[in-house]
């Protein structure tokens, strides 16, 4: 007898080549929102709204109808489209350079307008793609490309802590902070992501998962001690929990 304990998700693309870097959690992360796709069973209607950075090849990965946005714009291009076509499923794929950085204005905007629409944001505290720049989540001293010395609280203030932000936003209806370091966070993640997706199923406002998240070729370390660095530094400063659900008692409360 032949038992199959893996497979691979239909809203995920078969023989695709992967072009994240090696150790990149971005991989993990794809294949969650294909799982949640699939279980929810909405792959057929959803339209994908990819940013650019690394995240821009999300279409390359999952099996459903996809825009690309300008950097930092996909939040108001998934506003145009749910609002065009309120029977689509829509979300957003960003990284926190693109979602808090330059799409400041239009990712909080659309969580204070309440739009349908769920929303992802991967957290590596540096911009990837174009080199491992300082980004607007990079830590308290942490060296980039362009903060040698380490980021200056005096000069560069603090980084932002996005799933608290989001939380604020009155139209936000479910917001929290996850982490894929290991295991049992990747079994959180994948909830966390369902309860987005499903908010916005109930028609109740705005869906966001911060997911922290590694660059081992821009942090210079191997995927083991990455994941080591999200767990004692990352989470300190970026603390994983729940910080909105209107589906419950709506209050902050950390991830046991």
């Amino acid at each position: 007898m032949t038992v199959q304990v893996f497979k691979i998700p239909d809203s995920f693309k078969k023989d695709v080549k992967f072009s994240f870097c090696p150790g990149c959690d971005h991989g993990v992360a794809v294949r969650l929102v294909a799982e949640v796709l699939d279980e929810l069973k909405i792959r057929e209607k959803t339209i994908l709204a990819a940013s650019i950075g690394c995240s821009v090849t999300l279409y390359d990965f999952l099996n459903v109808d996809s825009i690309e946005a300008p950097h930092g714009r996909a939040l108001a291009e998934a506003t145009g489209v749910k609002r065009a076509r309120p029977d689509k499923f829509v979300f957003t794929y960003q990284g926190d350079g693109d979602f808090a950085s330059i799409g400041l204005a239009e990712s909080l905007h659309a969580a204070l307008r309440g739009e349908n629409v769920s929303a992802i944001c991967i957290n590596n505290t540096t911009y990837g793609m174009t080199g491992g720049q300082l980004g607007p989540t990079t830590l308290l001293g942490q060296v980039t490309t362009t903060s040698p010395t380490g980021r200056n609280l005096e000069y560069y203030g603090y980084p932002i802590k996005i799933a608290e932000h989001v939380a604020l936003c009155d139209g936000t209806a479910y917001s929290a902070r996850v982490s894929l370091d290991s295991v049992a966070n990747i079994r959180k993640a994948k909830q966390a992501i369902k309860k987005a997706f499903e908010v916005q199923l109930q028609g109740l406002g705005f869906g966001f998962v911060e997911i922290l998240s590694t660059c081992p070729t821009n942090w210079k370390m191997t995927p083991s001690k990455a994941h080591e660095r999200v767990r004692d530094e990352m989470m300190k400063t970026f603390v994983p929990g729940v910080y909105k659900d209107v589906t419950s008692d709506g209050l902050t409360r950390r991830m046991r």
